[in-house]
């Protein structure tokens, strides 16, 4: 099944307040999300829940852009008639699944964050890959090289990988995927 973003859900996403620039994250990380699941070529991939997941993470930025966007935009979703599993994603994005303890510092509600499926896992990379490629921090040529150089990228700018145990969570995940991907490719 190749999954398409329903114009039905951009408008939502909209109608709830997220301003266009924003939205525009949401549709490129969406897109980024359903072409890394289709490079990985799993047929057990839920692509409506990569994109429908990437999609929605950042609703909460329609009332803050604080580290609570994810918690507030879980339950925005929650109202809207999301389902559980992309209101999860939502609320898990931040800093690709935080701890307990790092939820407590971050003064968010303390629980696991940690993100257990690898539809989680699609959309956390692609959202962190799209601001490598949209920011303009770092200078890259194509797509592909933000995939290419994403280790270097996040050990070299702190802007991406926030601190050590954040960092080592996305290489986790950007290792995780790429095996998948060159198992498919291959």
């Amino acid at each position: 099944m190749n999954y398409t973003i329903l114009k039905s859900d951009i408008d939502l996403l909209r109608s709830a307040g997220v301003n266009e620039s924003d939205t525009r994250h949401c549709l490129k990380v969406a897109g980024k999300a359903l072409e890394i699941a289709r490079r990985i070529g799993d047929s057990g991939i839920d692509q409506e829940l990569v994109g429908r997941g990437a999609l929605f993470h950042d609703l909460g930025k329609a009332k803050t852009h604080e580290i609570d966007h994810g918690k507030i935009g879980a339950e925005m979703g929650k109202k809207l008639g999301l389902p559980q599993s992309v209101t999860d994603i939502m609320e898990k994005h931040i800093r690709g699944g935080l701890t307990e303890n790092e939820a407590s510092e971050l003064g968010l509600p303390v629980k696991d964050y940690a993100l257990k499926t690898l539809e989680e896992k699609i959309v956390i990379y692609a959202d962190r890959l799209v601001d490598i490629i949209t920011d303009g921090i770092v200078v890259i040529h194509d797509e592909a090289e933000a995939e290419k150089r994403f280790e270097e990228i996040l050990r070299t700018w702190e802007k991406y990988s926030k601190n050590e145990t954040t960092l080592n969570r996305y290489l986790g995940y950007h290792r995780e995927i790429q095996e998948l991907i060159g198992r498919n490719e291959g």
